[in-house]
């Protein structure tokens, strides 16, 4: 197991982050915000594809509306995105918004950033401070010349002295940027200055492809070293795909274990089956199953059982069929459009 560095706990509606709660994979809606009923549709299906954490837009006041329409028909915490303006923030909270993502440096007076944190004190709403590359204060850019992990961690700290003002620290910090290994330093320094749990990704991180490489390498080096609490993978794609890669990236480095991890070779001149093709369905098949294994899908019947024996079941292809293997030994030979399942019946009895 990873040694997490360990945070403060921070209650989101029914959800905490923090401490020694696992990691919390969330999405954020991407359907226009005067669209009330496209919204609920996609937090519902983002609820049922497993995203813990929802976030939406609220750019207006009349964007209020949407907190209880989605809030009627989901049980995910939902937290409002709100920029600048502290009204918005205060009737989000009066609507029932499990927690908000707004900086108190951009909302004006010193009233107005003791209205929104005591509001949310009254409530038990916390406040994911959310700082990125393009938010940086004056202040700071002309200090360091230029956006650097150190400006984006003088930022965060500075929006959470201002919360601190008023007895505020529910706090969730988020310090993210499309440079993934400006990204990965600000986490690490951020990790080293405060105790509030982190919210990791990497920014504008591009295309599904590209987004999930680059969110990848920088989330999951973080994961990896045991800082982050709860993580959103952004992509230019359908929400849904985010949720998967999240915990995808979660397995990857052993925080999610109560699904199987696949392991399958990358076919060589030896293979003589449609490994790729059986790999795909394999992992298609086993998306909703919750048992902690290993499954092997290997392409040589020669070197497969061998390569797999760490699994603890598997198939390794050869000429139009294969064999089933179980923790290295070969159970039977089965032609190969049975192999996939006689695997999932073995898979059923463990």
């Amino acid at each position: 197991m990873l040694d997490r560095r360990v945070t403060k706990e921070v209650k989101i509606g029914g959800v905490k982050i923090g401490a020694t709660n696992s990691v919390k994979v969330q999405s954020m809606l991407n359907v226009r915000w005067d669209d009330t009923d496209g919204n609920v549709k996609q937090a519902i299906e983002l609820e049922e594809a497993g995203c813990e954490i929802v976030r939406v837009s609220v750019p207006t006041l009349e964007a209020v509306k949407l907190i209880p329409a989605i809030k009627s028909k989901v049980n995910i915490p939902l937290v409002a995105d709100i920029h600048f303006d502290y009204k918005i923030a205060l009737e989000s909270i009066e609507a029932g918004v499990d927690k908000i993502r707004i900086n108190p440096g951009n909302i004006g007076s010193d009233e107005r950033v003791r209205a929104v944190a005591n509001a949310c004190k009254s409530k038990g709403v916390p406040i994911r401070i959310g700082v990125n590359s393009g938010s940086l204060e004056k202040e700071i850019l002309a200090k360091y010349g230029k956006v650097t992990p150190e400006a984006l961690v003088d930022s965060a700290l500075y929006h959470v002295q201002l919360l601190h003002k008023y007895d505020f620290d529910d706090i969730v910090i988020s310090i993210k940027s499309s440079n993934v290994i400006d990204m990965i330093k600000a986490y690490e320094l951020m990790s080293e200055r405060a105790s509030y749990p982190l919210h990791l990704g990497v920014t504008e991180a591009g295309t599904q492809r590209m987004g999930l490489i680059k969110s990848s390498v920088g989330i999951g080096s973080l994961l990896a070293h045991g800082i982050g609490d709860t993580i959103r993978v952004s992509l230019t794609a359908n929400p849904v795909e985010e949720i998967a890669a999240g915990f995808d990236i979660l397995r990857s480095v052993g925080l999610k274990t109560d699904c199987p991890m696949i392991v399958s070779c990358p076919t060589c001149g030896r293979t003589q089956i449609d490994l790729i093709s059986l790999a795909n369905e394999v992992e298609s098949r086993l998306r909703t199953c919750k048992k902690s294994i290993k499954v092997a899908v290997m392409g040589c019947i020669v070197n497969g059982p061998g390569e797999a024996k760490e699994a603890d079941i598997g198939i390794a292809g050869g000429n139009g069929c294969g064999v089933i293997i179980k923790k290295g030994e070969v159970l039977r030979k089965v032609t190969e459009d049975k192999l996939v399942d006689e695997l999932m019946q073995e898979i059923e009895k463990l």
